[in-house]
């Protein structure tokens, strides 16, 4: 029985943690949890699985306090954004096992969030993708590791030149044609930003140079990423496009959850189709791969400039394409400071202001 702190636990992935959770209650216990504003939701779940009330808690500050106060052997962050920064360092500093969802804390975080481990296993990634490598990675040694392979669905713009982007529009942007994730992350796999976060989080999770990670489009999301091993061999990780999967993963690991999703039915014929990512339609994973490269802030500077330009967009503020165009301005002019949380939220605050001066001039 392994108890649990599931933090963001009315959104996506919490909820869906929630289900995992309900149907195993011989592998899960819940001890605690944490929201952002959905109080009416939060206590009726908190009911539901038997949490005191005094165990729930609201916002991303009062959930590192909760996972610093409660012990659990599994803490899974489902909390959106940079703001899970702190909550992923109180779990690594608690001894539990981080099942991260937030891949945010580790971009931003960087070396404070590495150097914060207190055993080589003790994150444990529950991004589809992140997943599908810690499985594959479980066939050979880390010295036989080739590259490693992410794959991208493409996104609702698959195949379109950049000039043809000009007029997309925020609905457009929401139609993804697998994932139903909130606004930032689905506008993020239009731009293909969200393929750059995750070239980030696969370096640091795996500690695999950038110029060893690959990203190749495959619009069915049935392979979640492989890895490419010294003799030539490839390990893909196949399933049906569903988070239960790697959420179960993350909270059991290395230990699967049995029966958590059906498995890919093979009576059936399938086709499944690789292609090239276009750089020059989605330019965002080689500047997130450029960040990631410079390391210390620059990374946290990427991920802030991008979410207010993606904001900027759904405003109506800022064009489709114009939102690596402010990454790009942001990212070239920061100075970097040594790593440190306070550099991290400072660099974070700079690179929003700076963004927003950006969006207005390019609003003029």
């Amino acid at each position: 029985m392994r108890e649990v702190i599931i933090l963001g636990f009315t959104g996506s992935i919490g909820t869906q943690a929630l289900e995992v959770v309900s149907k195993n209650p011989d592998l899960f216990r819940i001890v605690g949890l944490a929201a952002g504003t959905n109080r009416d939701l939060a206590m009726a779940q908190a009911d539901a699985y038997g949490v005191p009330k005094q165990r729930v808690v609201f916002g991303a500050s009062d959930a590192a306090r909760l996972v610093g106060d409660v012990r659990a052997d599994v803490v899974l962050n489902g909390i959106t954004g940079s703001v899970g920064l702190a909550p992923t360092l109180a779990a690594l500093q608690s001894g539990a096992t981080l099942a991260l969802a937030n891949k945010e804390s580790l971009i931003v975080g960087g070396e404070l969030v590495t150097r914060a481990k207190k055993r080589p296993d003790q994150i444990v990634p529950v991004d589809s993708e992140h997943s599908a490598l810690a499985q594959a990675l479980r066939a050979g040694t880390a010295a036989e590791v080739a590259s490693l392979v992410v794959t991208a669905s493409g996104g609702p713009f698959r195949g379109r030149e950049r000039s043809s982007l000009l007029d997309v529009t925020p609905q457009q942007a929401l139609a993804h044609p697998t994932w139903d994730m909130g606004v930032v992350v689905t506008t993020n796999s239009a731009t293909l930003v969200n393929k750059g976060l995750e070239v980030i989080e696969a370096h640091l999770l795996f500690d695999i140079p950038f110029e060893r990670i690959q990203v190749t489009v495959h619009p069915q999301s049935v392979v979640h990423s492989m890895v490419e091993f010294s003799d030539g061999s490839t390990i893909a990780q196949c399933s049906p496009p569903d988070m239960r999967l790697p959420i179960a993963l993350g909270m059991n690991w290395p230990d699967r959850v049995p029966g958590v999703i059906p498995g890919v039915d093979w009576s059936k014929a399938h086709t499944w189709t690789f292609e090239p990512l276009d750089n020059e339609a989605f330019p965002a994973v080689e500047l997130a791969k450029s960040a990631g490269a410079r390391g210390v802030t620059f990374p946290a500077v990427f991920n802030a400039a991008n979410e207010q330009a993606v904001f900027a967009f759904h405003r109506g503020e800022l064009g489709f394409v114009s939102i690596t165009d402010v990454i790009t301005e942001v990212v070239e002019a920061h100075e970097p400071q040594e790593m440190s949380l306070e550099a991290v939220l400072d660099a974070e605050r700079h690179a929003r202001e700076h963004a927003d001066r950006v969006i207005a001039r390019m609003a003029q």
